[in-house]
């Protein structure tokens, strides 16, 4: 389920709370969806259940899980849990990625080709634009 790379420089905790993100993002793990339990994850990941617990802590204080008390974590909705400091964030990281994409040469049609892939792939549609 998570391709995480144990050589990476990137801390595992953040490696799956990408995965995790992208997994709720393209719509694979849906709405109020349970995650695997902590103990679960570390088992079969082989990872330890207290980096586990941190991505989960993570995506929690990010708005995309919440966690019930003796029940789990559980997929959140993602349209009333993104803050307008994510929203900045995700806006800023776009246009610092887009201009270094331009520096080295890619072309505005293909980033528009990128750009419409993206939003199609998350169930966009070209209608409603």
């Amino acid at each position: 389920m998570f391709d995480l790379d144990l050589r990476s420089r990137q801390p595992i905790y953040e490696q799956l709370v990408e995965k995790i993100k992208e997994l709720i993002v393209n719509d694979v793990m849906k709405t109020d969806e349970k995650l695997p339990s902590v103990r679960t994850l570390a088992h079969e990941m082989t990872i330890n259940p207290n980096t586990i617990q941190k991505a989960y802590r993570e995506l929690e204080m990010q708005g995309y899980i919440y966690s019930l008390k003796g029940k789990g974590s559980f997929v959140d909705s993602l349209t009333k849990n993104i803050s307008t400091e994510e929203i900045e964030k995700i806006r800023n990281e776009l246009q610092k990625r887009l201009t270094e994409a331009i520096f080295i040469g890619i072309s505005k049609e293909e980033i528009y080709t990128l750009v419409e892939h993206a939003y199609l792939d998350v169930g966009g549609d070209r209608k409603n634009d």
